[in-house]
């Protein structure tokens, strides 16, 4: 099997053309054809000698793979369906919102966290995905050009994948390959720390913790990693980096009606963010048959919202997108694998 170009760095695509006597700057104009000129073959790369492109050819492949099906929202909203291997599903979405154009990109088949209201975590871990599998999300869509802002967000947990997600933004934000702004990109995990330490100070992306209940015994019961990761260590060990003026820290919750949208969670969420320049994003809960939970109303949703704005925390309502095809993460592989089982 032919090994794939996608997905490498400058550095390793000049040590493939040194490895087959190609002069090294061919590595920059093979950079080129890949991620910015958008080509899906060797044989197109022109400006590059035939010698050079039968030498590539015989062990490389640019290695694109398109989604195997697609899903248009009402609202616009874009869900893609890949297949990468024999049952193994994974997805991303573009969202599109006034003047941005934002794709949600997965890092794993599955997922290991198991969070008790996530459908990838019910599918189990399989695997984590290459740096080309990820940067495929991009770059196997029509409207990779138009792409405004990337959000790590969809299946997987990126810190857990991390040395192929971290490479992966180096391709995104480097002048021989994306070129995207580090602040157009945003990674969210669940708060392994040690990864979170390493992210914070190896990149200049957004960072989103998934927050979801503040309360240790609460968070506990539906996020497992809180056991080795508990909110409030990771809340104290955001608190050593300075994030005034600086890269934007969000935190994430899905507000799960009845069970985390009190008055005192809100000032529990106040509690552990003190001294942060941060936002807190509520999201609508999407309900699925499989899970005891249900979303708030809209007005249940502001009112919450008012409860934490009410402790001087800034608070931003995520309007649900794309709720007519699925586009939660893990909902349309789920449904995929039920399928295909």
């Amino acid at each position: 099997m032919k090994e794939k170009l996608l997905g490498k760095t400058l550095k390793e695509l000049e040590e493939v053309c040194l490895g087959l006597k190609l002069p090294k700057f061919t590595a920059k104009q093979v950079a080129d054809w890949i991620y910015n000129k958008g080509v899906l073959d060797i044989d197109s790369m022109t400006n590059l000698s035939l010698k050079a492109r039968q030498s590539l050819s015989e062990t490389y492949i640019v290695g694109i793979e398109k989604p195997i099906k697609e899903a248009i929202s009402e609202d616009g909203t874009i869900k893609y369906l890949y297949q990468y291997g024999e049952n193994t599903f994974v997805e991303s979405v573009l969202i599109p919102d006034k003047k941005r154009l934002t794709l949600c990109v997965s890092t794993q088949v599955g997922c290991k966290m198991n969070c008790s209201f996530c459908s990838t975590g019910k599918q189990g871990f399989l695997r984590n995905l290459d740096a080309g599998e990820i940067i495929n999300f991009l770059r196997s869509i029509d409207e990779f050009d138009e792409v405004s802002n990337i959000v790590y967000m969809g299946m997987g947990e990126p810190f857990d994948n991390y040395e192929e997600v971290v490479k992966s933004i180096e391709i995104l934000t480097s002048s021989w390959g994306f070129a995207l702004s580090s602040r157009r990109i945003t990674v969210s995990s669940s708060g392994i720390i040690p990864q979170m330490i390493r992210f914070i100070n190896e990149t200049t992306c957004h960072l989103a913790i998934s927050m979801h209940n503040p309360f240790h015994e609460e968070r506990l019961q539906i996020m497992p990693l809180e056991n080795k990761y508990p909110i409030e260590e990771v809340c104290d060990e955001l608190r050593k980096y300075n994030w005034y003026g600086q890269r934007r820290l969000t935190f994430e919750y899905i507000v799960l009606k009845g069970i985390n949208d009190t008055y005192s969670h809100a000032k529990e969420v106040s509690y552990l963010l003190r001294g942060l320049d941060a936002m807190v994003n509520l999201i609508y809960y999407n309900p699925t048959p499989e899970f005891p939970f249900s979303a708030p109303s809209p007005q249940e949703m502001e009112e919450f919202q008012k409860e934490l704005e009410g402790f001087n925390l800034a608070t931003t309502i995520r309007q649900s997108k794309g709720q007519d095809i699925l586009a939660a993460c893990g909902l349309l592989s789920t449904k995929e694998l039920s399928k295909r089982k």
